[in-house]
């Protein structure tokens, strides 16, 4: 299974931010975007890659720990950023230090659980929006995204998602994410 550790937004937060997107998708060359679909909007915390499923009981413990020492906490899709002239990303402000030290906790406890996790990064909180494969100029849709904002929500859980590839040879077709498990901060 290939795995990974999210944070979810709220409805109200992915309404108010699909909102914000039908109107960059309005801009000249958005089509050349491949735009994430609404229903997979996530802050990725930690990825796991494939994980067999023997290691799956050790790795819910460790993420069990890892959302039990860390409180829920406030925060608000926010701004927009682009990796490069390849991914188009919306940003969070609020309690980012506790998400950061949340997401820290989720590769900690992965490693212990016996998954190889790729070098230690500093962890730059994103919800990816769209991708392009040969580049783009991203410019214009971070700028549409400068005065965004969200309402504020409270991070309540640590979800550990599947995520299932898209269907091979379906023009358009996008990955499909399954919540396998979530777990209560502060609990």
């Amino acid at each position: 299974m290939r795995l990974f550790a999210a944070v979810l937004p709220p409805e109200a937060a992915v309404a108010e931010l699909a909102s914000r997107v039908a109107a960059l998708r309005g801009l000249p060359g958005a089509d050349g975007l491949r735009w994430t679909e609404r229903a997979g909007w996530h802050f990725t915390l930690a990825f796991f890659g494939q994980v067999d499923e023997s290691v799956l009981p050790a790795l819910h413990e460790r993420l069990a720990r890892a959302a039990h020492r860390h409180p829920p906490h406030e925060v608000r899709l926010a701004g927009g950023g682009r990796f490069s002239d390849k991914v188009l990303w919306v940003g969070v402000e609020g309690d980012r230090t506790t998400l950061g030290q949340l997401a820290d906790s989720a590769e900690a406890g992965a490693r212990r659980a016996g998954l190889h996790m790729d070098r230690h990064r500093p962890y730059h909180p994103h919800l990816t929006l769209a991708r392009c494969r040969g580049g783009a100029d991203l410019r214009p849709y971070v700028a549409g995204l400068e005065d965004f904002e969200s309402g504020a929500w409270t991070v309540p859980e640590l979800s550990l998602v599947c995520s299932h590839p898209p269907t091979p040879g379906v023009a358009g077709a996008q990955p499909r994410y399954e919540v396998m498990a979530d777990w209560p901060l502060g609990h």
